[in-house]
């Protein structure tokens, strides 16, 4: 089994207001997100939280997610994978081969990117894979159990960053013409940008 983990837990300090909340095609960020990911082939999605935890939890009472709560968000956005982790670690029910790490900032996601990755994922027994825009990495990201250790114990400066670096030769990217994947909003003037667009 997959996990998928949307990782939610910043003040979206740029933005001046949550993220995850933000409209757009009719939903929130974190529904958009959430409503892709429940058309694929992962397991469960578990949803990281932080700033205002218990006001966000209850502006999302309403997705079917697993909800984790990161006290520490404010050191950095790995201390939120590693909550989804040792949450991961301490009540498996099932067998968990790896997690596909979103961000709530990325609302773009594609399932059926999703499906393609996961499936690789299986084929290759890659550690890692990704995909790439025209040359950019993006994300959703699938981090292969194997790697949980190492995520665990990376610099919480650093991120899971050099985790993807130590492990390049063990990495497949997956050649994507979906620009979604590299859509990344965080400021305001990006989010009328996107919005303005549709």
């Amino acid at each position: 089994m997959i996990v998928a983990v949307i990782l939610s837990a910043g003040e979206s300090s740029r933005m001046g207001r949550p993220k995850a909340l933000l409209p757009i095609d009719g939903m929130r960020f974190i529904e958009k997100i959430v409503t892709a990911l429940r058309s694929t082939r992962v397991g469960e999605i578990v949803a990281v939280l932080g700033h205002n935890a218990d006001e966000m939890r209850q502006k999302i009472s309403d997705l079917p997610v697993t909800i984790v709560v990161n006290p520490d968000y404010k050191q950095g956005q790995l201390t939120s994978l590693i909550a989804a982790i040792r949450h991961i670690e301490s009540g498996e029910k099932h067998r968990v081969d790896a997690i596909l790490v979103h961000l709530v900032d990325h609302p773009y996601i594609n399932a059926d990117l999703v499906n393609a990755m996961v499936d690789r994922f299986y084929e290759t027994k890659k550690l890692i894979v990704v995909p790439r825009h025209q040359g950019r990495r993006g994300h959703p990201v699938i981090f292969s159990r194997a790697l949980f250790a190492e995520l665990l114990a990376a610099p919480l400066d650093q991120g899971a960053k050099t985790v993807v670096h130590a492990h390049r030769d063990q990495t497949l990217e997956i050649d994507t013409d979906d620009a979604g994947v590299t859509v990344d909003i965080d400021t305001p003037e990006e989010y009328r940008k996107h919005v303005e667009e549709k």
